[in-house]
């Protein structure tokens, strides 16, 4: 399974490390990814993402049916 968030398609992102003397080399610069089971009220069972802190922190505002339903992914598979 490949290093992105499922609900928001977050992955990582090409940056640079600079050192002291300015020197670049390439570095990647992760998601913070969580496993995080979350209850799914609809399916009346827990359900087991792969998730970024940012999509923990609006799924409780959104609510895990609204969001899943905006990334095109069925809950019924996880």
């Amino acid at each position: 399974m490949s290093r992105r968030c499922e609900l928001t398609g977050k992955k990582a992102n090409n940056a640079f490390a600079v050192s002291h003397s300015h020197r670049r080399t390439k570095r990647l610069q992760h998601a913070n990814l969580q496993t995080k089971r979350v209850w799914w009220q609809g399916g009346n069972r827990w359900v087991k993402l792969k998730m970024c802190t940012k999509a923990i922190k609006s799924l409780e505002t959104k609510g895990l049916e609204a969001m899943a339903k905006e990334a095109g992914i069925n809950l019924n598979h996880y």
